[in-house]
């Protein structure tokens, strides 16, 4: 049973020390080459806990976590670090995925409503861009949250305002992020049944993978505010 138990808990590869820093899409690839194994054995976790009826959010925290690791290059033994961010964020991933997931589903029930009204009266088209403007915020802004939350133990107050300051001053990694997560599925679709095994192994790991890695210089930015610093040294 050794190969079993080192199969889920022996530490990734690691890079060499001199080897000259990546930034961007390099970066991007250099550890996706890295911890793809990893990443494949991280969707199946994910996709345990999900059919264990366990909350999505706290499992989408529990993955946020382990990506995060992938991005900051630290030594990980996937299981262990997974369950315990299961254990440690399940209440706090859950309050806020429930408050997260009902205020994108107004924003997106509010677009469907002034879509579809817009087309015959044209002065809808300004309440329309709001919501949607609104709605892609909100979804920015809880991916930040999310990523914010793993990696620093924060009251709710200031992890929301750094998760909306965060959105504001580096919104368009986290949608490039976004997009390729749509572009995962939609080719999920498009060549199935040739992609049938995308979802199993690669989609949900990799497309939260990319969602930390867009987020973690915006959150690492926000993380080294005055007031952040202030809360960090108080809790301490």
């Amino acid at each position: 049973m050794q190969w079993l138990r080192d199969f889920w808990t022996k530490e990734g590869p690691g890079i060499p020390k001199n080897a000259p820093k990546k930034t961007g899409l390099a970066l991007f690839g250099q550890i996706f080459a890295r911890e793809w194994w990893e990443m494949v054995k991280l969707n199946i976790l994910f996709i345990l806990a999900a059919l264990l009826i366990i909350p999505l959010p706290a499992a989408l925290a529990a993955m946020a976590f382990v990506c995060v690791a992938f991005v900051e290059d630290r030594n990980t033994y996937l299981l262990r670090d997974f369950l315990e961010a299961l254990r440690r964020y399940f209440w706090r991933a859950t309050g806020w995925g429930l408050l997260f997931a009902a205020a994108i589903g107004l924003g997106g029930y509010a677009v469907a409503t002034y879509a579809s009204t817009a087309r015959e009266n044209l002065l809808m088209a300004a309440p329309l861009a709001i919501a949607l403007v609104v709605t892609v915020f909100l979804t920015v802004m809880a991916c930040h949250l999310l990523v914010l939350m793993v990696m620093r133990d924060i009251p709710g107050k200031v992890l929301i305002k750094l998760a909306a300051i965060a959105s504001i001053i580096r919104p368009l990694p986290l949608l490039a992020a976004l997009l390729f997560n749509a572009a995962l599925w939609v080719a999920h679709v498009a060549f199935y049944p040739v992609s049938v095994f995308m979802p199993a192994t690669l989609n949900f790991s990799l497309g939260l993978f990319a969602i930390a890695f867009a987020a973690h210089r915006a959150a690492g930015m926000v993380l080294a505010l005055p007031s952040a610093s202030q809360t960090e040294a108080a809790d301490t």
